[in-house]
C-alpha cells in the first residue's frame, strides 16, 4: 500500500483570521494519521491549519493561487472530465483541481464537483467551508468576527467555546455557535464579520425517470461500474466489506471485475450472530481473498464510545447501525487500507421498506433522501481512526442521482425489494446471494440485540430500552465529543447505569 492508494488528507482544522499571527488552535483528532502545520498569508486574511494526513506528504492537499488558498480532505472522483474543462494534467492534485475550478467558475465550481470530501477556500475577504453532494466527509464551522474556524470533526472545535455569529443553522450536536455545514452546500462566510450566506450545490432529485426494464438495468449496471472503477485504488488489492447481502456482494463483484489482481474481502459477526456462509459463498464465487472476523457481544458494546466519538452523532439508530463498522476498522490491523462498502443502497432504493404500493415507497424514499443529512452515517472518521479510508459507490453522485430518479416501481417489482440492483448483479454473482433478502448490517451482527440485551442485563425495563438507548448515546457524545474524555475512558456500564437511573426519574 503506497501514500498514493489513500487521500492526500483525512480531514484538517483551519482557521481564516484577519489577524497575522498564527491562530490555529491545537487539534485532537480520532483520525490516526501525521499532522502537518500549513500556512498562507493573503491579501485581507491569513489561514493556518493542521492537515491530518496518512502518507508523509501533504503538500497534494492544499493549493496556494493568486489571492486564494484551498485547502481539501477527502478526495475528487470526476478528475477526468474536471482535466477536459480545465485543460490540466493527470498529476494535478485535487487541492489543484479544485482550485482550478474556483478561478474559473467562482461559487459555482462546486456543483461540478463529484467526490468525498471537505474543503476550505480562503479568498479576498471570504471563506468558502464546503461539503461533498452528501456531506459524507462532515465539516464543522465557528465564525466570529475576524476568525473563522473551520473542522471535519466537531470534537476540534468544542473547547473553543466562543459563540458564533451568522450561521443561518441552529447549533448543532448540543455545541454552542458550532454549525455543521449541509450536504451539499457552501457556507459562505465573511471573515471580518462573521456574516453567513448560503449556496446550494446539491439536492435530491424529486423527479422519477419512466424508463424500460432493459434501460433502468442497464443505466445502474454502468453508473455503478463506473463508481466502483473510480474508487479503485491505482495499484495493489482493493479491500471490500462484505456481508453476503446483494449491496456488498454486488460492490465486490464489481471491484473484481475491474481489479487487475483481484481483491481482498472481510466479514464481521458476533458471537451472537454472523452472516459467514453468506459472504463465503460470495467470496468463493468471486475467488476473493477472503478474512472472517468474530467479535465477542461484549466486546462489541464496548465500541460504543468509539462509535459515538467517530461518528460525533446523537442518533441511537444511527450508532446501532455503525457499530459493527467500527468494531471491524479497528480489528483491522496493518497498514492504511483503501475499503470499498455497500453502505448506503437502502435510501435511495427504499430497501428497508417492505411496501408494494408504490406511491408509499416512493414517499418514503423522499424522506429518507430529505432527513439523512447530519447523520453522519458515511463519515470517514469511522475507518480513519484505525488509519483506513473506506469510500462508498452507492453514494456516488451520478449513482445517487440515478437510484433516487428511477420509479418506484423499479424499485419493488414482483415482490421483490431493490429489483433494479438485483437484476443488474444477476450475472456477477450466484442467483441465491442475489434472491437473498434484505438484512442490515447491524441485525446480520447481532448488534441490536446485544444492545438491548446489556440495558436488559443491567435491570432495565423493556419498555424503556429505547429511550436508555438514546440516553446512553447522548451521554457519550456528551462525554466524547463535547466534553474531551478519550473512549478508553469510558465504562459503558456507568454509562448504562446513570442513563438508566436517568430514565427511571
Amino acid at each position: 500500500m503506497t501514500d498514493t492508494d489513500l487521500p492526500a488528507a483525512f480531514g484538517f482544522l483551519a482557521s481564516a483570521h484577519t489577524g497575522r499571527g498564527r491562530a490555529a488552535p491545537s487539534a485532537a483528532f480520532a483520525t490516526r494519521g501525521r499532522h502537518t502545520l500549513v500556512g498562507e498569508r493573503l491579501r485581507l486574511q491569513s489561514v493556518d491549519a493542521t492537515l491530518v494526513h496518512p502518507g508523509a506528504d501533504a503538500s497534494r492537499a492544499h493549493s496556494r493561487g493568486a489571492d486564494v488558498f484551498a485547502l481539501i480532505a477527502g478526495e475528487i472522483y470526476n478528475r477526468d472530465e474536471i482535466h477536459a474543462t480545465l485543460g490540466t494534467r493527470a498529476e494535478v492534485s485535487d487541492a489543484e483541481l479544485l482550485l482550478g475550478l474556483f478561478e474559473k467558475y467562482g461559487v459555482h465550481a462546486f456543483r461540478l464537483l463529484n467526490g468525498r470530501y471537505a474543503a476550505l477556500l480562503a479568498a479576498g475577504d471570504r471563506v468558502l467551508a464546503v461539503t461533498d453532494h452528501a456531506g459524507s466527509v462532515p465539516l464543522y464551522v465557528r465564525a466570529v468576527p475576524g476568525n473563522v474556524l473551520a473542522a471535519t470533526e466537531a470534537k476540534v472545535l468544542a473547547a473553543h467555546t466562543s459563540a458564533g455569529r451568522g450561521a443561518p443553522l441552529d447549533g448543532v450536536r448540543r455545541l454552542p455557535g458550532l454549525h455543521q455545514v449541509p450536504a451539499g452546500a457552501v457556507l459562505d462566510i465573511r471573515t471580518d464579520t462573521g456574516a453567513v450566506g448560503v449556496h446550494r450545490t446539491w439536492m435530491p432529485p424529486v423527479h422519477r425517470l419512466l424508463v424500460s426494464e432493459d434501460e433502468a438495468v442497464n443505466l445502474v449496471r454502468t453508473a455503478l461500474e463506473r463508481a466502483v472503477v473510480r474508487r479503485l485504488p491505482p495499484v495493489g488489492r482493493p479491500l471490500v466489506v462484505l456481508s453476503g447481502g446483494i449491496d456488498s456482494s454486488g460492490v465486490a463483484a464489481l471491484s473484481n471485475s475491474a481489479a487487475p489482481q483481484g481483491i481482498d474481502t472481510l466479514s464481521m459477526g458476533t458471537t451472537a450472530s454472523d452472516e459467514f456462509p453468506q459472504a463465503r459463498l460470495v467470496a468463493g464465487h468471486l475467488r476473493s481473498a477472503h478474512r472472517e472476523i468474530t467479535i465477542p457481544v461484549g466486546e462489541l458494546l464496548a465500541q460504543l464510545p468509539h462509535t459515538v466519538h467517530a461518528a460525533e452523532t446523537t442518533d441511537p439508530e444511527i450508532i446501532e447501525y455503525l457499530l459493527p463498522l467500527t468494531a471491524l476498522y479497528r480489528r483491522l490491523d496493518g497498514p492504511g487500507r483503501r475499503v470499498l462498502t455497500g453502505y448506503g443502497a437502502d435510501i435511495p432504493l427504499g430497501g428497508m421498506h417492505r411496501e408494494d404500493r408504490l406511491p408509499e415507497l416512493d414517499a418514503a424514499v423522499v424522506l429518507d433522501m430529505d432527513t439523512f443529512d447530519g447523520l453522519n452515517e458515511m463519515s470517514p472518521v469511522l475507518s480513519a481512526m484505525n488509519g483506513h479510508w473506506s469510500t462508498h459507490p452507492y453514494w456516488d453522485r451520478e449513482v445517487l442521482d440515478l437510484l433516487t430518479s428511477l420509479e418506484a416501481g423499479l424499485k419493488r417489482r414482483r415482490g421483490r425489494d431493490k429489483w433494479v440492483l438485483r437484476t443488474a448483479m444477476a450475472d456477477l454473482l450466484p442467483a441465491e446471494t442475489v434472491n437473498r433478502p434484505k438484512l442490515g448490517v447491524h441485525e446480520g451482527s447481532g448488534t441490536s440485540s446485544g444492545f438491548s440485551a446489556l440495558l436488559l442485563r443491567s435491570g432495565v425495563a423493556e419498555p424503556d430500552v429505547p429511550a436508555v438507548k438514546a440516553r446512553v448515546v447522548q451521554e457519550l457524545f456528551d462525554r466524547t465529543v463535547a466534553g474531551g474524555v478519550h473512549p478508553d475512558d469510558i465504562a459503558v456500564d456507568e454509562v448504562v447505569e446513570s442513563a438508566a437511573a436517568g430514565v427511571a426519574a
